[in-house]
């Protein structure tokens, strides 16, 4: 919930963990992991929209840098939901950079709410609820093996995993990199950083 209303916590990390510790110990019970985390990251998008909503634009870029959220991001932010409204309130879930910025964002665009709700509601099920679910059949399977086929198959799943994260992070740079140049000139023709008051982010 934190993580989600803008401080850079390691919310991912703390889903994951708190999973693989059900598959290896069952004090926990998967379901409440993973209704908690759901409802929290819904509930923190939520508190961040409303926070992104009433303070504007000028407040976060007045203060948005005490929580890494940099004029730069500020700008990227705005193109983004200029450009794609609603889809990346869902897949900035999955973004690491996006994830903690994306509610403030959103209500400092004023995106309706209806609509940031639907999304956010959506994001916040495939992300929290599909990371600790995955996450504890992956290691229970794994937990289940033994000798050097349950070595074997860790082995290949933190390559998988490492891999994937090495491929995303490239892409993730060089795409961040691309877009604030189109953002930074998409700014520039539309003014700048004022507190404007129209909605900007739609649905689409």
């Amino acid at each position: 919930m934190l993580e989600s209303m803008g401080l850079p916590l390691p919310a991912e990390s703390l889903i994951i963990t708190t999973s693989l510790y059900c598959a290896a110990t069952h004090r926990l019970q998967i379901e409440w992991v993973a209704a908690a985390a759901v409802v929290g990251a819904i509930m923190g998008d939520n508190f961040g929209y409303l926070i992104g909503r009433a303070v504007g634009f000028r407040m976060l870029r007045k203060y948005g840098g005490k929580v890494r959220l940099t004029p730069e991001r500020l700008v990227l932010g705005r193109y983004l939901f200029r450009r794609h409204g609603g889809q990346v309130v869902f897949f900035g879930r999955f973004i690491a950079v996006l994830r903690v910025f994306v509610a403030l964002l959103a209500g400092a665009n004023r995106m309706p709410w209806h609509t940031f709700l639907f999304f956010n509601a959506l994001g916040g099920i495939c992300w929290a609820g599909g990371y600790s679910l995955a996450t504890y059949y992956l290691g229970h399977r794994v937990l289940a093996l033994s000798g050097p086929i349950g070595i074997a198959v860790g082995a290949v799943a933190v390559i998988v995993l490492g891999g994937g994260f090495l491929f995303l992070k490239r892409n993730e740079e060089r795409l961040t990199r691309e877009a604030m140049v189109a953002a930074k000139e998409d700014d520039k023709r539309h003014g700048g950083f004022a507190d404007e008051t129209e909605p900007h982010a739609t649905g689409r």
